[in-house]
C-alpha cells in the first residue's frame, strides 16, 4: 500500500501537468471564398470536384494550384465551392468537373476581399465567375472594432475639448 501511493500521487501529478486537449496554434479568421453555381438546381448536373488556380499576374501566366496546408485548400459538394487560405493571391481561375463528365475552366477573376462571395454561370463549354457584393465585411467581429475605434475618436475629442475649456477658462 505504501508503493501504491507515491505512484498514484505522481500520476495525478502527470495529469494536471500534460493538457486536457489537444493545443492549436493557428490563431484568427482566415480570407474566404465562397463559390454559388448557377444551373446547378435542376438536380442533372453536379459538382464532382474542383481545382482553384492563383496567379500573381494578370494574365494568369503563373497558375498554380492552391496547395492544401491545414485549413487551407478548396473544398467542393456537389452544389457549391468554398475556398479558405493563409492569404490568396491576386488573380484566379477557377476548375471545375462536373456529373456530365465534363470540365470547365473560368475566366480569370481578382480576390474580391476578405470574405468574398462569387456567382458561377455554367455554360456548355467553360464558367464565368463574377464577385457578388457581399456585407460579410461587416460582420460582428468588424462592428466592434469599428465601434471600438470611433469611442475612441469620440472619447478623445471631448478630453480634448475639456482641457481646452478648463484652459481658456484659467487664461480669463
Amino acid at each position: 500500500m505504501k508503493k501504491i501511493k507515491p505512484l498514484f500521487l505522481l500520476l495525478i501529478l502527470v495529469l494536471l501537468i500534460l493538457p486536457a486537449q489537444v493545443v492549436l496554434a493557428d490563431t484568427g479568421p482566415k480570407p474566404t471564398m465562397e463559390f454559388e453555381f448557377k444551373g446547378l438546381q435542376e438536380g442533372e448536373l453536379q459538382i464532382i470536384s474542383g481545382i482553384l488556380y492563383e496567379c500573381n499576374l494578370a494574365d494568369c501566366s503563373d497558375a498554380a494550384p492552391l496547395e492544401e496546408l491545414g485549413p487551407q485548400g478548396l473544398y467542393c459538394d456537389t452544389m457549391s465551392c468554398r475556398a479558405t487560405a493563409y492569404g490568396f493571391a491576386p488573380y484566379h481561375i477557377l476548375e471545375v468537373e462536373f456529373s456530365d463528365e465534363v470540365t470547365r475552366q473560368s475566366n480569370i477573376f481578382e480576390t474580391a476581399g476578405f470574405q468574398s462571395s462569387y456567382t458561377v454561370t455554367i455554360q456548355p463549354n467553360d464558367l464565368l465567375v463574377e464577385a457578388q457584393f457581399s456585407l460579410k465585411a461587416f460582420s460582428s467581429v468588424n462592428l466592434f472594432l469599428i465601434a471600438c475605434i470611433c469611442a475612441l475618436v469620440i472619447g478623445t475629442g471631448i478630453v480634448v475639448l475639456v482641457v481646452f475649456l478648463v484652459r481658456r477658462s484659467r487664461t480669463k
